[in-house]
């Protein structure tokens, strides 16, 4: 590999990357993170024209219809918000559940995620782990403390620390509006809300009531639903009857505070790479017509 192909810089903010724009010659900036910090290292890199590839925060949408394989979504459920601990930018921490099917989901949802074993990372029986840090985890149980201070219900979910470590129980939340703060913003722990909607044209708004756009999902054993639904979500990534499907021939990235640029697949080439024109004149078709022998 050639030297200075990859480079990795340790520090904070701009403190680090002003330097390294100033005094080398660097074509792209790429930055997976938070989004305030998101922000930092774009208007950085603009002061520079350096151009960025943002990979931001997410508050997927998971969709759920009445005409789903319940048993099916369930895991797939508990997969998109519970594995790793809920640390993933396309966690699926907004549940919307069709109102006909939304009690009959939430009681199979809380079943189902009181099974799970949350403990030491380095036990084979561990399903959950702890969360990274101690102010994550002190973000995290704010977070749920908040939601229920402002109406919402525990459905599953303990209520303070009852074992050693920054580990955090699989926390379900019912009674929620998308308008509330554990609804629009990003959490980066094992909570998930669990919200009704009405119909097609429901879901779809309530999807999309958010300042987030990276990744979402649709269950429903209609294709056509799936698809419809699929294209009318603001996403970068869109999952039906599945969750967390990622393959590098596959474009990754958000749209809106979610980022912009795409990694993996043929868009992340042109990503780096720059378009050229060359133009070759010939004797036989000439293109200048003015001018003197």
């Amino acid at each position: 590999m050639p030297k200075g192909l990859v480079n990795v810089l340790a520090g904070t903010g701009t403190a680090v990357l002003k330097p390294a724009l100033e005094t080398h010659d660097i074509a792209k900036v790429v930055f997976v993170g938070s989004v305030n910090t998101g922000k930092i290292v774009a208007q950085t890199a603009a002061s520079y024209l350096v151009p960025c590839v943002l990979e931001l925060g997410g508050k997927s949408a998971n969709i759920v219809f009445d005409d789903a394989n319940l048993d099916r979504a369930v895991i797939g459920a508990q997969a998109a918000i519970f594995s790793g601990a809920g640390q993933s930018c396309v966690a699926g921490s907004r549940l919307l559940v069709q109102r006909s099917v939304y009690d009959k989901f939430l009681n199979k949802l809380v079943t189902g995620a009181s099974k799970l074993a949350v403990g030491d990372p380095a036990s084979e029986t561990t399903e959950i782990g702890p969360v990274c840090n101690e102010r994550q985890y002190q973000h995290v149980r704010t977070s749920i403390e908040q939601a229920i201070a402002n109406g919402a219900t525990l459905a599953l979910g303990d209520t303070g620390p009852d074992r050693p470590g920054f580990r955090v129980s699989p926390t379900i939340l019912s009674n929620v509006s998308n308008d509330m703060a554990v609804a629009q913003e990003e959490i980066f722990g094992p909570v998930v809300v669990v919200i009704p909607f009405e119909d097609e044209h429901d879901a779809i708004k309530l999807a999309n009531q958010s300042r987030f756009g990276l990744a979402g999902a649709v269950w429903s054993e209609n294709g056509a639903r799936g698809h419809r639904v699929a294209e009318a979500l603001n996403a970068g990534t869109v999952w039906i009857n599945g969750y967390k499907t990622i393959n590098v021939a596959s474009p990754f990235g958000g749209i809106k505070e979610s980022g912009y640029g795409r990694s993996s697949g043929i868009d992340a080439l042109q990503e780096y790479t720059t378009v050229k024109s060359v133009w070759v004149e010939t004797a036989a078709n000439p293109a200048a017509t003015f001018g003197y022998l």
